[in-house]
């Protein structure tokens, strides 16, 4: 207490941020109530006089007066209030409030406390208060109660702190309003871009069929059992044609993009997001694919090979096959 009392009367003197810093009054104190080891020791809570040290940062402004008088109601005197204590009059209290506990602590360590009053009386006075139907329904706060008190208090502290820090630079305030301003236009961009892929891939409901004549309309296994016929035939060109539609039909089913007959390969592809990782095996796929159904260029088993394992791997939905 006597350190605190030095802080206080430090703080009334200088009124600026070094002497009046909060984190000079320390975490709050525990004074035993007597001398024994095992005595009961009683919670000193200090966050009034730290809340006082940061507004007495600030020195007391000049009283507010208009034309000369107070600024109650001059018309009506018995209206008027009592003027607000002024900061340094706050901390002539609190040198006083230190000096009583200092004392206390006193007497409490000399063993000259008082015997213990008999609270019976207000206790039963309490329990009849307690007994009425507006307090019928009390409960003791939960954990979650806790944890969010202390956010509470957490935020405010961060905001005060903020507060002051904005006193001495103006520039942290246009550094947040800026900083939120910036958050919301990059959340509406992330946003917009999301709503952008969804309406390019086009996603149809599950409960549509595919449209007649659609890859899709067609299963996936029955293309591929004619790629693998046409392969066991030695009809590569064949096979690789059936292996491709064999993975269309597949991705189509999957509701990668609505199903439409008169699209072409260079239309499918497009259709595929650029971050999807399926991509570049189905941009293989279709290059061999158009190469040799479209181009006219032979075809070897080697090619089906290729062509069959790119058609596994977006059947299958992995990331393995030829490149």
């Amino acid at each position: 207490m006597v350190e605190l009392q030095a802080v206080v009367a430090t703080c009334a003197k200088a009124r600026e941020t070094h002497a009046c810093d909060p984190a000079l009054v320390g975490p709050d104190d525990r004074v035993p109530l007597g001398n024994a080891p095992t005595a009961e020791r009683r919670l000193v809570r200090l966050e009034w006089l730290r809340t006082l040290l940061a507004k007495a940062q600030i020195k007391d402004a000049a009283p507010n007066r208009i034309q000369g008088k107070p600024a109650s109601d001059a018309n009506n005197p018995g209206s008027a209030r009592p003027p607000k204590p002024t900061t340094s009059q706050l901390l002539q209290a609190a040198e006083t409030r230190l000096a009583e506990e200092l004392v206390e602590a006193d007497r409490a360590a000399s063993g000259a406390l008082p015997a213990a009053a008999d609270y019976t009386s207000e206790r039963a006075a309490m329990t009849h208060v307690l007994a009425e139907r507006d307090f019928r329904n009390l409960q003791a706060p939960t954990a979650r109660d806790t944890a969010m008190e202390k956010l509470s208090a957490w935020l405010n502290r961060l905001l005060a702190s903020l507060d002051k820090l904005q006193l001495h630079a103006a520039w942290v305030g246009r550094l947040i309003v800026w900083g939120f301003i910036l958050a919301v236009c990059v959340g509406l961009a992330l946003g917009l871009m999301q709503l952008e892929r969804r309406w390019r891939i086009r996603l149809i409901p599950e409960s549509d069929g595919p449209a007649t004549g659609a890859p899709s309309a067609r299963d996936w296994q029955l293309w591929l059992a004619d790629a693998r016929r046409a392969a066991a035939a030695g009809l590569w060109r064949e096979a690789i044609h059936f292996a491709y539609w064999a993975s269309i039909s597949r991705l189509e089913s999957k509701r990668l993009w609505p199903a439409d007959r008169a699209r072409t390969p260079r239309e499918y592809l497009a259709l595929v997001s650029a971050n999807d990782p399926r991509k570049p095996q189905l941009a293989t796929l279709t290059a061999n694919f158009e190469r040799v159904w479209y181009g006219g260029r032979a075809a070897a088993e080697s090619d089906y090979r290729k062509a069959e394992a790119l058609a596994d791997a977006l059947i299958s939905g992995t990331q393995g096959g030829a490149r």
